[in-house]
């Protein structure tokens, strides 16, 4: 077989490359068309691409020879996985399916990763045309959005685009959050990498990312609870700006305060807090969408640790204070 060029063509306007040819190659594993995108067998228009680039109709996709060995077999998503994705469904209507995805749980195969959300998805409902409209990291629990069919996922990519879409969090972030109402605007640039590992760093030259940080609860001098509303969805957005502005979220193993992480551990954060907890917007027919989600047990248990601790901290400090004033009031020995 030769290498082909081929014309994206309406079908495949704006679509990402890698869920381009995922539906072009369906029989040929995910993470070997991955691995042809990293090594630069696959180009766009003459250049190298990134599994995220948007193809435009016009665009010409070298492909190299592409067939399907024994080792290629496609693996068959487990039963079990199926059941957990399907288990996380909190909201589903003709458009969309939404799904509350717990931490740990990569949204999409690649990297290593056989399957995610999106097969576990197409497994399980193998009738249906699915398409993740957005993305969250690995580590990060919350609300997640499936398209199930290509109009919805235009529309939703279109309303992600100019920003329509309101997406927020709830992180713990470390120390004593003295900032206010903060609204960060800091470009990303995510093409370092660590140790065969993906850093998004701030940097000029990067891509524009807004995010608004807002104190919701005080823990002390240890940590603070945050909402986050971001305006941009970039990667590791939040993550990144918290820790620009001094204030790493807990658990965060690759931005975050390795000492503080191992503190905060005591009150039963072992993962990164970051939790996807709303979604709303208004569809172009007018239609209003609103889904929340509350925060996992763990991460609720973890808050209630931290508030117990406060308490304790504000008894002992009421007691010295007590102690103190009744030294001040008693009689000089003579």
């Amino acid at each position: 077989m030769k290498v082909t060029q081929v014309e994206v063509g309406p079908g495949g306007d704006g679509q990402r490359l890698d869920a381009w040819l995922v539906k072009r190659f369906k029989d040929i594993p995910k993470s070997k068309l991955y691995r042809i995108i990293r090594k630069g067998e696959v180009r766009v228009n003459k250049g190298r691409a990134k599994p995220e680039t948007r193809l435009q109709a016009a665009d010409v996709v070298r492909l190299p020879p592409l067939t399907q060995t024994q080792d290629d077999q496609p693996k068959r998503v487990p039963d079990r996985l199926q059941q957990v994705v399907e288990s996380a469904l909190v909201y589903e209507d003709d458009d969309v399916l939404v799904i509350a995805k717990p931490s740990g749980l990569a949204v999409h195969g690649g990297s290593g990763l056989d399957f995610g959300v999106i097969e576990a998805l197409r497994a399980s409902r193998p009738r249906e045309t699915l398409e993740l409209a957005h993305r969250l990291d690995r580590d990060t629990s919350g609300l997640l959005l499936v398209a199930r069919h290509r109009r919805a996922l235009i529309d939703l990519h279109a309303l992600l685009r100019e920003g329509l879409i309101e997406k927020r969090y709830l992180a713990l972030v470390k120390g004593p959050w003295n900032l206010g109402d903060k609204y960060i605007d800091a470009p990303l640039l995510t093409d370092a990498r660590v140790s065969g590992l993906r850093k998004v760093r701030v940097g000029e030259a990067g891509k524009e990312a807004q995010s608004h940080f807002r104190p919701v609860d005080f823990f002390g001098s240890l940590a603070t609870l945050m909402e986050v509303k971001i305006d941009t969805g970039r990667t590791h957005q939040i993550r990144v700006h918290a820790a620009f502005v001094g204030h790493p979220i807990a658990g965060d193993d690759r931005y975050g305060d390795h000492a503080f992480n191992d503190q905060i551990k005591a009150y039963g954060v072992e993962r990164l807090f970051l939790h996807a907890q709303s979604l709303s917007f208004e569809w172009p027919n007018g239609k209003t969408f609103d889904v929340s989600q509350p925060l996992p047990l763990d991460l609720n248990q973890a808050l209630e640790r931290l508030a117990m601790h406060r308490r304790q901290v504000a008894a002992e400090k009421h007691r010295s204070g007590a102690t103190r004033a009744r030294g001040a009031r008693s009689p000089k020995a003579r």
